[in-house]
């Protein structure tokens, strides 16, 4: 992507941050579509080597919320994000995407580190995977279920997180 592309897509995702601070969505109000399969997209490990997002969550239930370190809904949803990894451990696969407005790598390793964040944090650089997610801002979050289909898109700080990774456990709904 060209710099006019990326400042331009900066540009809109920030317009798109600003208009939703303070009015978390309802679930299935934004985002891909409930029974999507989960797209590819180039994303980069902190240490700046390349991944694909939909491999790595492959092959388990997931959790992908795209944040940013200077996010207030963000840091709301940190508590339920680290409460579900440890329940659910090894059977979730928790991923962070942060997304590269007013962002750099070392940045969120610093920010992960003093935080102590779970999970796989990965670095949206050129926004790949929030176009191929439909991220309409941070705090944004999908849960995926084995077959790497969504079962829950939301946005907000309020979200109930356990009630969505529950979706994703089909022999586990209705405890």
């Amino acid at each position: 992507m060209s710099a006019p592309a990326r400042l331009a897509a900066g540009a809109a995702l920030t317009g798109a941050l600003l208009a939703a601070a303070g009015r978390p969505a309802a679930a299935q109000e934004l985002g891909l579509p409930v029974g999507t399969a989960a797209p590819a997209a180039a994303v980069e490990t902190l240490d700046g080597r390349p991944a694909d997002l939909a491999a790595v969550v492959a092959g388990r239930p997931a959790l992908i919320e795209f944040w940013a370190t200077w996010c207030p809904n963000c840091k709301a949803l940190e508590p339920q994000i680290a409460r579900l990894a440890s329940s659910y451990g090894d059977r979730l696969r928790v991923v962070t995407v942060a997304v590269s407005v007013n962002q750099t790598p070392e940045r969120v390793r610093r920010y992960v580190a003093a935080r102590r964040l779970p999970g796989v944090v990965l670095f949206d650089r050129r926004g790949a995977a929030s176009a191929a997610y439909d991220a309409p801002a941070t705090s944004y979050v999908l849960v995926l279920d084995r077959a790497g289909r969504v079962v829950y898109t939301g946005q907000g700080g309020d979200q109930d997180l356990a009630a969505a990774v529950r979706r994703a456990f089909p022999a586990a709904r209705g405890r």
